[in-house]
């Protein structure tokens, strides 16, 4: 009889309970919103960003628009000539050519230029013994060296080049003595010097082939 009693009280608590428990009231804990971090992450669509290219300079600043045929030519005999060490030989072969003919060094310049520029120079070094005098000159710097024009004549070359340049010049008597220039004021002066070779030849060396004043 007491079984009896206590599985109805039991069956009767349980319905109270699935009533109040079984159904929501409106005060139960809503979900947490999902923050940005706990969100999957969403791949943003790649965006096209437009770059404006630099501008390249096309035309060398030492070459003359007029030299650009030749110098094509030259490439095309010889392929494995090189504007930049032309230039950089050149203006070593500028210092050595007037250092040479400022001492009276008449073996160097026949290394470094054509007979009739070697023989030029050697009758003005002759002239300067005969009278005595000395050249005490210095060239101070190369300011610039452009390539003016270039030509090919079957497998002959000849580059053209201006050099821009600051010489301290002095001459001296049989004395000693200064007789004209300054060691202390530079002068500008503007050469233009013509180099020549053959090309494919087993020489790899350029000549002073002409001088002029620009």
């Amino acid at each position: 009889m007491y079984v009896i009693v206590f599985a109805m009280i039991a069956a009767f608590l349980a319905l109270r309970l699935y009533g109040v428990l079984g159904k929501r009231t409106g005060h139960e804990q809503q979900p947490l919103a999902r923050t940005a971090e706990d969100r999957p992450a969403v791949a943003a669509a790649p965006r096209t960003i437009d770059v404006t290219p630099e501008p390249r300079e096309l035309a060398n600043r030492n070459i003359d628009p007029r030299a650009e045929a030749g110098l094509r030519a030259i490439v095309a005999g010889e392929p494995g000539f090189d504007v930049g060490m032309f230039l950089g030989g050149a203006r070593s072969a500028y210092r050595m050519i007037l250092e040479a003919f400022w001492k009276g060094d008449e073996a160097t310049l026949a290394e470094l230029t054509e007979d009739s520029v070697h023989a030029a120079f050697a009758e003005a070094i002759a002239m300067r013994r005969e009278a005595g005098e000395t050249l005490d000159n210095r060239l101070v710097t190369i300011e610039r060296a452009v390539i003016s024009d270039a030509s090919v004549q079957g497998r002959e070359a000849r580059i053209t080049v201006r050099f821009d340049a600051d010489i301290a010049a002095v001459t001296r008597n049989a004395e000693g003595q200064v007789v004209a220039g300054s060691l202390t004021d530079a002068v500008e002066t503007h050469d233009v010097w013509t180099f020549a070779r053959t090309l494919k030849s087993q020489d790899p060396n350029w000549r002073l082939a002409d001088t002029d004043e620009a």
